[in-house]
């Protein structure tokens, strides 16, 4: 990632103060592992922005870089002039993080002292009247140099690739709702105007390529081999087998083709009662390669998915709410039939017949993927469309790794919530539904951050 960094400026500034900055914030954006532009220094008194022509050139030269750059840092050595930083940063169109100095002990004479923890709300407050979004963390006043600061600097990174990749992007929903899920209906036209654009398939269509495919094509051979690799397909007919890897060549070719960022399947029961199978593990497949992918055209959750797979650079999984874990009203268990990625599990997984088509129509369900969630701090969060808006929870909690009974089908985990009892009154009172998707680590705040204050998400507080 890289970051365009901004230094403010004021009249009575010393230059060693504004020397000092650009050298501790270079230093601190690289030693973290980022990318950085900063403008010539001679473009400017001392390369920092005080006044509204001082402000031009920076938002010139800004313009010039268009696209080279994921956020802006937004660096006040001292109480610095707001309008040159209006003037520069008002057409900046990504995240930018407002970081001031804190003054020293020993240092508060008026030859050192800086000012900047009062002068950061008079760059907020006219950011604000401008209605430019910006970033602000704790603490007020830090050091580049500080750990703190490093920990803003990795929560912004997060923040700006969760909204430079949210704010258009494809999605494919392949197959339409099924008819009993009420609950996964969504506004196309809402998600529009949020930048998601929907690519809608007809399930028919995917049938028609699966089964058009040719015995001994390569491209299914190399699926085959891979799908063997990911999980153990040993219990799996050879027929089968066959057809889950042509079903997911043609998942690959509809991304390819349409350029999806993340998709959402149809699941039952055409593929079973159709096809014989269950495509669970190729969407646990697509997950545990980095493309989101949702089941039961819950094509929402596809979208908190996406958010945090972003965020945290890892996969994520669409789950129900699913059980009770007996008496701990603090405990319950996350389930889905198999589409978990490998990487979130405990261990391998095995490909097993979907028991809920197997009791009716033996044969029919080949490719759930079963296993155990592994332990993990982790980030939950769903929404959904209403009135033209999209309204979106984030909470944290953690998936402990405790036991869940071997007769237990498909792939669950124990997750402790703090305080969750009241979380679900006040999920089934707001109108979200019977999944929830689940990232790696904790990211309440830097989804929140990036919901709320740029992609103009309705955040819904489920823990106050």
């Amino acid at each position: 990632m890289k970051f365009a960094l901004f230094f403010g400026n004021r009249g009575f500034m010393p230059a060693e103060l504004i020397a000092g900055a650009r050298q501790d914030m270079m230093k601190a954006v690289a030693d973290a592992g980022y990318e950085y532009l900063v403008m010539d220094e001679k473009a400017t008194r001392y390369g920092a922005v005080e006044t509204r022509g001082e402000g031009a050139v920076y938002h010139d030269w800004l313009k010039s870089h268009e696209g080279e750059y994921d956020g802006v840092i937004l660096c006040m050595p001292i109480f610095i002039d707001e309008n040159g930083a209006v003037a520069a940063l008002r057409d900046a169109g990504v995240p930018v993080l407002m970081q001031a100095y804190p003054d020293e002990i020993g240092k508060m004479d008026f030859k050192h002292r800086r000012d900047a923890y009062c002068g950061k709300f008079s760059v907020t407050d006219v950011f604000y009247q401008y209605k430019l979004p910006f970033t602000v963390m704790k603490p007020h006043v830090v050091h580049p140099l500080s750990a703190a600061f490093r920990k803003n600097l990795d929560d912004f990174a997060a923040v700006c690739r969760v909204v430079n990749g949210m704010r258009r992007f494809n999605l494919g929903c392949i197959g339409a709702r099924t008819t009993a899920f009420k609950t996964v209906r969504f506004d196309e036209v809402t998600l529009q105007r949020y930048g998601i654009n929907v690519e809608s398939f007809d399930l028919s269509e995917l049938i028609f390529k699966v089964q058009s495919k040719k015995a001994g094509d390569a491209a299914v051979e190399a699926k085959l081999a891979r799908l063997e690799k990911y999980a153990d397909f040993s219990r799996v007919p050879e027929e089968n087998k066959r057809t889950l890897a042509k079903i997911s060549v043609v998942l690959d070719e509809y991304i390819e083709e349409y350029r999806l960022d993340a998709l959402t399947l149809r699941c039952w029961n055409e593929m079973e009662t159709i096809l014989r199978v269950c495509p669970c593990v190729l969407i646990s497949e697509l997950n545990d390669r980095g493309i989101v992918c949702s089941c039961e055209i819950d094509l929402t959750s596809a979208i908190t998915m996406r958010a945090m797979a972003l965020a945290s650079g890892k996969p994520t999984a669409c789950l129900d709410w699913n059980n009770n874990y007996g008496e701990d009203e603090n405990k319950v268990i996350l389930f889905h039939c198999g589409p978990v990625a490998q990487s979130l599990m405990a261990g391998r997984g095995t490909v097993t017949e979907h028991k809920m088509f197997a009791k009716g129509d033996p044969g029919s369900g080949w490719g759930t993927n079963e296993g155990r969630l592994a332990a993990f701090d982790m980030t939950f969060s769903n929404g959904f469309t209403e009135d033209g808006k999209f309204k979106v929870y984030v909470e944290e909690a953690k998936f402990t790794g405790e036991p869940i009974e071997e007769g237990f089908f498909g792939c669950g985990g124990v997750a402790e919530i703090p305080d969750l009892q009241n979380k679900l009154l006040r999920l089934a009172r707001g109108g979200f539904k019977h999944h929830t998707t689940v990232g790696v680590g904790h990211m309440k705040s830097v989804l929140e951050e990036a919901f709320g204050t740029y992609l103009g998400y309705e955040v819904i507080d489920i823990g106050r």
